[in-house]
């Protein structure tokens, strides 16, 4: 049986949701089995399509089933779109051809989008459009609460995804809150899969990685599920530029469940749940000097080896390390009656971290070893309606709730000291144990208003109330979006949207300051302000043009100027992460998009400029030097995410030599001008360096891999694979070590040899 569906279904879900519509239309019945679809271009009256061909193996999930999932996806799409903002999309199929796939960290898939920065790997750190993290995930429309350590794509294997949006821009109204992107994520269904996958990573820095994912339909019930394990020397960036890292092993297990049942042709349940657990061991530096030794500039000055056995200590036998646990679940009802459509969902989350300092070590290079305990306890409800009110206007609204409790246990380690900040007496433990609430409301209503046929306005409002144990605000955001589309392969879009970003609560700094006067922790600004939310006006304006049927291109420009603008940095030793606010913050830039496809063929490549400052440090101001508190205070800074030029290329073949196998080949390559660093500059007549004043030098990373598929008995595929990762094996810094909220220096990975079998059934 083959059915000729338009080109315009981008894949396989969509290829069947329309095979699905048509054989309902006709009154066909078939079977569908989406293991064995296969697409390929041909000819018609009509112009390029798609033939899909079906199948004619045994495991089968009946047609009718999978035209009611792929109509409720359409009305779920329809209650969340994405009107007036930027979009930009990556398939399952895409990441496969990109570097390491499926097996890569899901902040590289999101780092080959235009206007993403790459930072650190283990807080999943990415600055997207010159922001420090302030993303939100959903997963099938559902919101999910932030974790501890920011990065919620580190918990999740890019093998679960069946297409992946990051939305950025002037957000229509129903994203509140976290608005410096939105990772919007479709994942793979039992409605049409049937099998599963076996799969063995491994290569260098010791890699090893088994992986499995099945899904299924069983009755009125669809079912996904994937899990991983990984161990690796390379958990953390090198803070040395050579090619493999001292004291750095990592430990990551990871699971995902998401199951559907069909209540009507018109509702269903979801169920979705996730479970991770990793440790980290922190990489050392070699020859670190004792702290707090006499140097020109302090002569007088006494080490913290004085009052400690043995009285010397290498630093490449630290042994610092931190282990961080996610579990997350959700339930979600949907219904679509006619006009009407609508979700609710119920989550909720338990994150945690604990860092435990090298009790020896961190003393005798730092005079401070801190033990650090934090645990963040989530849960919510959502619920978002659309309701198409005639042919020109279509009304959205909704609400959610988010409720967080965090306890924070510290123990830090300190030497009493004099005034010139000498130890005086063998080191003591103090305590710090905490407690912290925070609530979360939003409310919006939108109509999205076809004007006319090329031009739709999308306008409305939101209201956000927060409210925490150290601070209270709301604001009401209006958001506006229009798009003209003047010929079918132009469309123009432009929008101004009001944003609210409150501070994460796992962030904000616990306990006095003042406990630590008279030891080796004293803070040298004793001032800490509460950490406000932030409030700003995004402005945006973009294009995108298809020049020929395989050639898009695209440009966006953006601008945003902040009240209270909101930072994060690590501070000492640990890699947990502390905000802070700027009272002014600007960030703008413009980006250029391309791709190609045709046949077998594709390519992309993304290119981005951008700027972002901040002025006066106006909360948390213990965590800074007085000097450069005080230059800050009335000079414009750039942020120490800031970076000028960040660019992402790639292209990938795929050929079939026969029926029974196919070779697919990639490049891709990843380019930045750098990351901020302190320099380019003085501020006292001490030398003092201006506070994020020069960058660390522009770096690149070019990757290159080939996969080998082979058609095996029972409908069974055999696929070998082989990344090879910074091919030149480039040495490149991503951060020095200097720089605001910037706690050690981190290298680049360096030259990987990389391979994996996979057998799907």
């Amino acid at each position: 049986m083959k059915i000729y569906a338009e080109k315009k279904y981008g894949n396989r879900r969509t290829y069947l949701a329309a095979i699905s519509s048509v054989a309902l239309s006709c009154g066909v019945t078939a079977l569908a089995q989406t293991n064995d679809v296969t697409t390929t271009d041909v000819a018609s009256p009509e112009g390029s399509t798609k033939v899909v061909s079906l199948g004619s193996s045994t495991n089968v999930t009946q047609l009718g089933d999978v035209t009611v999932v792929g109509k409720l996806n359409q009305a779920r799409s329809r209650i969340l779109p994405d009107l007036g903002a930027t979009a930009y999309t990556h398939t399952s199929e895409q990441i496969t051809a990109q570097s390491q796939g499926a097996n890569a960290p899901f902040n590289q898939v999101i780092l080959r989008s235009p206007g993403v920065a790459e930072d650190s790997a283990v807080n999943g750190d990415l600055h997207v459009r010159g922001e420090h993290a302030n993303l939100q995930y959903r997963i099938n429309g559902v919101l999910l609460p932030e974790g501890i350590t920011g990065g919620f794509g580190l918990e999740l294997d890019p093998r679960f995804v069946d297409s992946m949006q990051l939305i950025t821009g002037s957000l229509p109204a129903q994203y509140g809150f976290r608005t410096a992107g939105v990772i919007d994520i479709t994942t793979k269904s039992g409605a049409y899969q049937n099998g599963g996958d076996l799969s063995l990573y491994g290569g260098s820095y010791d890699t090893f990685r088994p992986s499995f994912d099945y899904a299924g339909a069983q009755g009125k019930w669809d079912y996904f599920v994937d899990g991983s394990y990984d161990e690796n020397g390379l958990g953390i960036e090198n803070p040395t530029p050579s090619s493999s890292a001292i004291h750095d092993q990592t430990y990551q297990y990871k699971s995902f469940i998401d199951a559907s049942r069909l209540l009507s042709d018109t509702s269903r349940v979801t169920l979705m749940g996730s479970a991770s657990f990793t440790t980290y061991q922190v990489p050392n530096t070699p020859g670190l000097p004792a702290g707090n030794s006499p140097t020109t500039d302090n002569p007088a000055a006494v080490p913290w080896y004085t009052y400690m056995y043995p009285t010397n200590f290498n630093s490449v036998n630290l042994n610092e390390n931190q282990t961080e646990q996610n579990y997350y679940g959700v339930a979600a009802y949907q219904k679509s009656a006619g006009d009407l459509n609508y979700q609710t969902a119920v989550y909720g989350r338990m994150s945690g971290v604990h860092f435990t300092p090298d009790p020896f070590g961190d003393l005798f290079l730092n005079g401070v070893a801190s033990d650090v305990d934090r645990n963040l306890y989530s849960g919510g409800f959502q619920f978002d309606a659309s309701y198409e009110l005639g042919n020109k206007h279509t009304i959205r609204g909704g609400v959610m709730l988010l409720d967080e409790y965090l306890t924070a246990n510290t123990t830090t380690t300190v030497f009493p000291v004099d005034g010139n900040g000498n130890p005086t007496g063998p080191a003591f433990p103090m305590t710090q144990d905490g407690v912290s609430h925070a609530l979360y409301a939003g409310v919006y209503l939108q109509d999205e208003w076809k004007i006319l046929p090329q031009v739709t306005l999308n306008y409305g409002a939101r209201f956000d109330w927060y409210n925490s144990t150290f601070d209270h605000e709301n604001q009401p955001s209006p958001r506006v979006n229009l798009v003209w589309k003047p010929t079918d392969s132009t469309t123009l879009h432009a929008g101004y949207a009001r944003y609210f970003t409150p501070p994460p609560l796992e962030n904000v700094s616990q306990g006095d300051v003042a406990i630590f006067n008279g030891t080796s922790n004293q803070s040298a600004v004793q001032q800490d302000d509460t950490v406000k939310a932030e409030r700003a006006n995004y402005f945006d304006a973009g294009l995108s043009q298809n020049i020929t049927k395989h050639l898009q291109v695209g440009v966006d420009g953006y601008y945003k100027y902040a009240r209270n603008q909101l930072d994060d940095g690590l501070f000492g030793q640990t890699l947990i992460l502390s905000a802070f606010n700027y009272t002014r913050g600007r960030v703008y830039g413009v980006e250029f998009t391309g791709s190609y496809n045709q046949a077998g063929f594709s390519a992309y490549a993304n290119l981005a400029y951008s700027v972002a400052q901040g002025e006066n440090w106006s909360s948390a101001q213990f965590l800074f030097d007085p000097a450069s508190l005080a230059y800050v205070q009335n000079h414009w800074i750039y942020l120490d995410h800031d970076q000028r030029v960040t660019g992402t290329f790639g292209t990938s073949y795929l050929w079939k030599e026969s029926d029974k196998t196919s070779t697919q080949v990639y490049v891709d390559a990843v380019y930045g001008t750098g990351l901020r660093q302190d320099g380019g500059g003085t501020i006292d007549v001490a030398g003092d360096p201006i506070p994020n004043g020069s960058s660390v030098p522009a770096y690149y990373s070019v990757n290159l891999g080939a996969a080998q598929s082979f058609k095996l008995a029972h409908d069974r595929t055999l696929t070998a694979r082989i990344d090879v990762v910074n091919l030149t094996d480039n040495i490149y810094q991503l951060r020095s070590g200097s720089g605001v909220g910037v706690n050690a220096a981190q290298y680049g990975e360096r030259l990987g040899f990389f391979g994996s079998l996979s057998l799907a059934f």
